[in-house]
């Protein structure tokens, strides 16, 4: 799986260089990558969305009450 963000490449070599992740990983996912040039970071895709408005409200109207036929 190729690394998506400069951010995530650096965080691998440093899981590399603690020992949690095998320099075949590491020499995959690079591999895997390429040359291409990758962002700083990576945002999720909600980051660019307007907050959602609230709707207007309906006038309330008079609800009729059941009455008893007795």
């Amino acid at each position: 799986m190729p690394f998506k963000s400069q951010a995530q490449r650096r965080k691998f070599a440093q899981l590399l260089v603690e020992g949690k992740i095998s320099n075949q990983t590491f020499e995959e996912w690079n591999r895997e990558t390429g040359g291409k040039k990758l962002p700083e970071r990576v945002g999720s895709e909600r980051r660019g969305r307007k907050p959602r408005t609230r709707r207007e409200t309906r006038p309330t109207t008079k609800r009729r009450t059941k009455t008893s036929s007795r």
